[in-house]
């Protein structure tokens, strides 16, 4: 395998763990929404919270799709045909939870409507995205051409998968707590209800955690390479602890460290599975016809890995700024004056 190969498999983690931190705390706002929000004000605010982030900060999914696309064609044949019918899902949720965000405030009547729409199409990103990589982890039946050869969606169920899937929502909805806490003034009943549901939300996560590990190596046992265990050790470790140190720095009422930790946990999440998975792409279920795709039988040629390394010397500055610019412009805390 190239180490341009290597530097994009990389990479492509890299973008799937910035959409998993920063439309991680929007999905989670969404699933989270009725248990926030009582009122029309607060509902309004805590929209209001996201309204001017949430649509950038999908980017980072579309670019991780492309990029694969781009990269590993055959990875991506496999995945998108296996997991086409959650994949179809995932675009559905994510369609009605753009439309529900834009015409919940300008549609009052239809306004019950719209927030169940914001709050199921928050779900279903949140939960199948997280079954997606547990199975490309644990392994999916394929045919000898590449196909996946399983029972659509159901097939894609199994103990590790789901608990995979609830880790990847928990982390949503713990995020989503932290940056309503973050952005509501203290003595807010929509900060109140964030630091009630914060803590628990952690703790859960944890405990998903510890279970997604014993699973692992004991129905899964994924084949670390040579040095990626050691990693793979240090990733569980840091987890655990960022976790741990947002949990305590919540109780403190240290808002901001608690959503940068949270944050930092997201993306050692995102990291353990990119080394537990190394050097493949997309696992073959025992009994499989076909045969596991590894970085070496996938990848794009060199001339296109370049390209596409060029292209990204240019545009993932550019992101990088418009976040940057984004979240300073419209960072501090919101109150329901800010929305009347």
């Amino acid at each position: 395998m190239s180490a341009l190969a290597v530097l994009w498999f990389f990479l492509i983690f890299v973008l799937i763990a910035g959409y998993f931190v920063l439309d991680g705390f929007d999905l989670g706002i969404g699933v989270l929404y009725r248990a926030l929000a009582k009122t029309e004000g607060e509902r309004a605010l805590v929209r209001r919270s996201i309204g001017p982030v949430w649509d950038g900060n999908e980017v980072w999914l579309l670019t991780a799709g492309g990029a694969l696309f781009a990269a590993f064609p055959a990875a991506y044949a496999t995945t998108f045909s296996g997991f086409y019918l959650a994949v179809m899902l995932v675009l559905f949720g994510l369609i009605v939870r753009a439309v529900s965000l834009e015409f919940r405030a300008h549609d009052r009547q239809w306004g019950r409507v719209w927030d169940a729409c914001f709050t199921v199409g928050s779900f279903l990103p949140a939960l199948l995205l997280g079954v997606a990589l547990g199975n490309v982890i644990a392994g999916i039946p394929m045919a000898e051409n590449g196909d996946y050869a399983g029972v659509p969606l159901l097939g894609l169920l199994s103990p590790f998968t789901l608990v995979t899937g609830l880790l990847g929502l928990t982390m949503c909805l713990s995020a989503g707590a932290a940056w309503a806490a973050l952005k509501t003034q203290r003595e807010s009943a929509v900060h109140a209800r964030a630091e009630k549901l914060r803590a628990p939300l952690q703790i859960a996560a944890l405990v998903l955690f510890a279970v997604a590990s014993v699973l692992a190596f004991t129905t899964v046992s994924p084949a670390f390479a040579p040095g990626m265990f050691a990693a793979g050790v240090v990733f569980a470790v840091a987890f655990t602890a960022c976790v741990a140190a947002s949990l305590m720095a919540s109780r403190k009422g240290s808002d901001l460290p608690a959503f940068i930790l949270q944050s930092a946990a997201a993306v050692c999440l995102v990291g353990l599975a990119a080394v537990s998975l190394f050097p493949n792409l997309v696992v073959a279920a025992p009994g499989s016809v076909g045969a596991t795709i590894t970085l070496a039988s996938a990848a794009s040629s060199d001339t296109a890995l370049a390209w596409m390394t060029g292209i990204a010397c240019v545009g993932v500055p550019l992101v990088l700024a418009y976040h940057v610019i984004a979240y300073r412009v419209f960072r501090g805390r919101l109150s329901e004056k800010d929305v009347a």
